[in-house]
């Protein structure tokens, strides 16, 4: 898809829908000032890649997807990534693509398959300098909101490690076994997501 039909989604007061707890840090502040959310494009691989570097390669030795696979998700699925901006500056991102098969496979981390219903989540991260201020959380809820303003896309899905499952249950998420994919030594659990409802509550929080 052509990056000129990227989604560019203007600054606003995020709030969340009633009922469910606000993310650490944002407990007496329901906005990010001067923050901006859009969705990436091929130019934004190179900071993204930095992000992603930092909070991946220094706690696994691995990344969930290195500067050209970046680069092609980015050119292929623009609409299925999304980026949080402060003052101009990437300090978070969310990078997916489209699958169609009902679980996730090794395949699944390298491939964009445009007829697929399914948004697999292929990474999330922080920069380090803004972490533990509940941007992540806050990128998280809208990007689920952004896919279910789009037709197409009826669940999302993503693996993580164990000690990450109860973040992603505040957001919908809930574990459908242990995932087929592994990466060396690390194992992961498979999450999947309706997104029925971020879409009714897209007018509360996006």
């Amino acid at each position: 898809m052509s990056t000129q039909s990227i989604h560019c989604l203007p600054p606003v007061a995020l709030r969340l829908p009633p009922g469910m707890p606000e993310p650490p840090g944002c407990q007496r502040r329901r906005t990010l000032p001067a923050s901006e959310f859009r969705c990436l494009t091929p130019q934004d691989a190179a900071g993204v890649f930095e992000i992603e570097r930092e909070a991946f390669i220094s706690v696994s030795g691995v990344c969930p997807l290195y500067l050209d696979e970046l680069r092609r998700f980015l050119t292929l699925c623009p609409e299925l990534s999304l980026g949080c901006f402060h003052e101009g500056r990437l300090v978070a991102f969310v990078i997916g693509s489209l699958w169609d098969e009902e679980r996730l496979t090794p395949e699944a981390l390298l491939l964009h398959r445009p007829g697929g219903h399914t948004a697999h989540l292929h990474v999330l991260a922080v920069h380090r300098a803004f972490r533990q201020q509940g941007r992540g959380s806050l990128l998280l809820w809208r990007y689920l909101c952004h896919l279910g303003g789009q037709p197409a896309v009826r669940r999302a899905v993503l693996m993580c490690e164990d000690a990450l499952v109860p973040f992603y249950a505040r957001f919908g998420f809930h574990p459908v076994g242990p995932c087929a994919v592994s990466v060396g030594p690390l194992a992961f659990t498979e999450l999947q997501c309706s997104l029925q409802g971020h879409a009714s509550l897209r007018r509360y929080s996006c």
